[in-house]
């Protein structure tokens, strides 16, 4: 049986598959933290595992390369991709709001009257409403306390229906992977389809610290999702590491590869133990 047969699946499920958007999101995890370039032969390799055909692939390149994203060279009988330099200066936001470190406890919550409809906030009667510490745009009203109770009805009207949706899905995906151990290509390949589904989620929709979990989540996804990352990484960094005829060396990894998310000892901890130093 394929051990990451439910996420393919799941991947596929989502409706047309954006290759060039999950290209994106390998140069993201992957490329960009071993010196920025690679082969099409090994995007092929990774992609292929995922259920993405050679012809998909050139024609999501072509469109990066039209779109700015990434360029093209050629090293003897290979061709090789890398980020352009508009393509790097777009990374940078998205980067750090993917593998920042989880939230940990909120002491305290900010509720605002805002004049904008703020992606980043949760939003409860026409209020905003974020951790404290969370920047927050201009308001016409903000008052800053700790949540006494919060009803499970409330809880779940905070959540639009696509956020609730996505976090499913992840909560499968997650599911999927506990306790699996994967050979060194398919922990490559799930932890592209795992950060794929993260970074969408991430960068449409507010991170949810307790008590605004749905049910199922018992501790925040962002530290569910580290936890998982952290594990699949040191097989999935075994094959980028692999070389063949058709597969060239890489750079090492960067050793900040290492810190994502807050860094493996963080993530190590016991769910629901406290996060504070």
């Amino acid at each position: 049986m394929d051990p990451i047969a439910s996420l393919i699946e799941s991947l596929h499920a989502d409706g047309r598959l954006r290759v060039w958007s999950l290209v994106i999101t390998v140069f993201g995890d992957s490329v960009q933290m071993r010196g920025g370039r690679v082969s099409t032969a090994r995007l092929q390799r990774l992609l292929g595992r995922i259920g993405v055909e050679s012809g998909a692939l050139r024609t999501a390149l072509s469109r990066l390369g039209r779109d700015g994203w990434v360029e093209s060279e050629r090293d003897g009988r290979l061709s090789h991709y890398r980020l352009t330099r508009s393509g790097r200066a777009k990374f940078t936001d998205a980067t750090h709001r993917i593998y920042a470190p989880p939230m940990g406890p909120v002491a305290e919550w900010a509720l605002s009257l805002e004049e904008s409809h703020d992606p980043s906030a949760l939003h409860l009667g026409g209020l905003a409403l974020r951790p404290a510490f969370v920047p927050a745009p201009a308001a016409q009203f903000r008052m800053t306390g700790r949540i006494e109770m919060l009803a499970p009805e409330i809880s779940a009207d905070i959540l639009a229906a696509e956020h609730l949706a996505a976090l499913n899905a992840l909560r499968g995906d997650l599911d999927a992977l506990a306790g699996t151990a994967l050979p060194p290509l398919d922990a490559a390949a799930a932890r592209t389809l795992l950060i794929h589904r993260w970074r969408r989620i991430v960068l449409r929709f507010p991170d949810l610290p307790a008590p605004i979990l749905p049910p199922g989540w018992h501790e925040e996804p962002r530290a569910a999702v580290a936890r998982t990352w952290h594990g699949l990484t040191p097989q999935a960094e075994t094959w980028w590491d692999a070389t063949t005829d058709d597969l060239p060396a890489m750079p090492a990894a960067d050793p900040n590869l290492a810190t994502r998310f807050g860094g493996k000892s963080l993530i190590d901890r016991p769910v629901g133990a406290s996060l504070a130093p």
